[in-house]
């Protein structure tokens, strides 16, 4: 019995011995993990414990088994470490926005392919003898609508005004007028201008004018905020850290090795120190991305309705029928305006009717009720659920990293940067740049100017998205961008390739179905 405590006694002895670094009897351990690491060459590498006077910053009054050039690799690879260890703790919430991004853009374009499908196929249906002349209009309404919600900036006023504008002429030959033939250039010109003076299609423009405004100015907001969040995220994972922090890291990874402590894990306290010194500017952007959540949320919420893009794209083409039926119907009034701007037109009989029966296709004209698990909105809910459990990303990312990843577990022995302890003793400061004055660890000086200007684009588009808080501010409803484009270039939403974050403002609007002629559309059902 008393051999066998002696034997234990022995062997727990020289493993406090090694753990603490007295009298190392060789290099092996560190010069193991240098190689297995890929730290740098082996040549060169200690063998036996070594006086370690030209080393900067794993000073001990012990024996080393570090070299300056060994100090130097093991600097490179803690900032390649931390680094890594960043990106990986950002990863899911970076996927999340990114995946979320490239969802909404496609969707987006979906519904604009689909809304124009849509109004082509009323034209085809309804309005066949004009649908070859108003292909034209209607692609181009849609492209300029795909160019707003991608950053273009376009007014939303104009690109629908322009649209009745072109509509006019068409309306009027064939409806108004279904025997007018060589009408010239110039007559049609003036009819076209004429349009917003003489109103042929009663309100209904104003009402597109009205929620076109809302909905795409909300949509495109959305896409660009999230755009902006993966640039955020992409920044602060590739943050150059200052002198100071890179010598901390180095001391809190890596010293310890030199004392041939290989497996020790430093202290909770001296990690977190250590980490919140590091991240101090990092820990700035935590209120600022808890606004942006939350406006996002509040925006979000609100887009309904005639705050929807959903909604207003796939029943704009019921919007162009009311018109075309009010332009119809008030058909004499119209002509007598026109003939009181542009003159008399020549006129000539024709025997093919010039207007299908309206009601003929009407039943069909109205935007069927989509499953909810299909909606835009409910993406919307499910996506703001998930990001809503990132909120405090920031602020708790330095505790994350040493209670996840670096710090050693409570009751067990860890590395101090100095020597290998039962406990931390000295004060844990908190988090921000103000707490790092009294950081026994890590010396911090000044704001960093990249963190400034991403915390910048987050108070922009944050302001942003609270002025689109529908419906509470409705004076957001119309309101038009300049052509500056100053707005939107603060904002760009910069991302990596591999995000899959297209829609930050190529302006792409890509088709599935280019109108030729109305057999296109012969097969497809009328809209529902």
């Amino acid at each position: 019995m008393g051999r066998q405590s002696l034997r234990s006694g022995i062997l727990l002895l020289a493993a406090l011995a090694a753990l603490k670094g007295e009298k190392l009897p060789n290099c092996e351990d560190a010069r193991k993990l240098f190689q297995l690491r890929q730290i740098g060459p082996a040549k060169g590498l200690p063998e036996t414990p070594r006086a370690g006077a030209d080393l900067q910053v794993c000073t001990s009054k012990n024996l080393t088994c570090c070299t300056k050039k060994m100090e130097e690799r093991y600097q490179i690879v803690v900032k390649q470490d931390i680094q890594q260890v960043l990106q990986t703790s950002s990863s899911t919430v970076k996927f999340l926005i990114s995946h979320n991004a490239a969802a909404f853009q496609e969707t987006f374009e979906m519904l604009i392919r689909q809304a124009e499908n849509y109004t082509s196929i009323l034209f085809c249906n309804t309005y066949r003898n004009m649908a070859v002349e108003a292909a034209t209009a209607v692609q181009e309404f849609f492209t300029d609508v795909g160019l707003f919600v991608f950053g273009i900036d376009i007014s939303t006023e104009e690109l629908v005004n322009r649209f009745f504008d072109t509509l006019f002429p068409l309306v009027y030959n064939h409806l108004n007028n279904p025997g007018l033939t060589d009408i010239s250039l110039e007559y049609s010109e003036c009819i076209r201008m004429s349009q917003r003076d003489i109103s042929p299609f009663g309100n209904v423009p104003k009402v597109v004018i009205g929620q076109m405004g809302r909905s795409l100015l909300a949509s495109r907001t959305f896409l660009q905020a999230l755009n902006l969040g993966i640039e955020v995220i992409n920044t602060t994972n590739h943050l150059q850290f200052s002198k100071d922090c890179s010598r901390a890291l180095l001391r809190m990874q890596y010293c310890p090795h030199c004392q041939g402590m290989t497996l020790s894990k430093p202290c909770m306290g001296y990690c977190l120190n250590v980490i919140r010194g590091c991240l101090a500017n990092m820990a700035e952007i935590d209120l600022h991305w808890r606004r942006y959540i939350q406006s996002l949320e509040e925006l979000s919420s609100t887009m309904h309705g005639t705050y929807d893009i959903e909604h207003v794209l796939l029943n704009f083409h019921s919007l162009v029928n009311d018109a075309l039926t009010h332009a119809s119907i008030n058909g004499p009034k119209v002509t007598e305006q026109v003939n009181k701007i542009c003159g008399h037109p020549v006129r000539k009989p024709t025997l093919s009717p010039g207007y299908s029966d309206q009601n003929k296709h009407n039943q069909g004209m109205k935007m069927s009720a989509r499953d909810n698990e299909e909606t835009l909105a409910n993406r919307r809910k499910q996506f703001m659920k998930s990001l809503r459990l990132y909120k405090t990303f920031y602020g708790g990312l330095a505790d994350q990293l040493c209670i996840n990843e670096l710090a050693a577990a409570d009751g067990l022995a860890c590395w101090n940067g100095e020597d290998v302890v039962k406990s931390y003793t000295h004060r844990v400061v908190g988090n921000g740049i103000k707490a790092q004055s009294a950081n026994p660890e890590v010396k911090v000086k000044g704001t960093d100017p990249v963190i400034n200007q991403i915390i910048d684009k987050l108070k922009h588009i944050i302001q942003r998205l609270q002025g689109k808080s529908f419906p509470k501010h409705e004076k957001w409803g119309l309101l038009q961008t300049g052509s500056g484009g100053s707005m939107d270039e603060q904002v760009s939403g910069d991302c990596d390739d591999e995000d899959g974050c297209g829609g930050s403002g190529s302006g792409e609007v890509k088709r599935i179905l280019q109108f030729t002629d109305c057999k296109s559309y012969d097969s497809i059902p009328p809209p529902i």
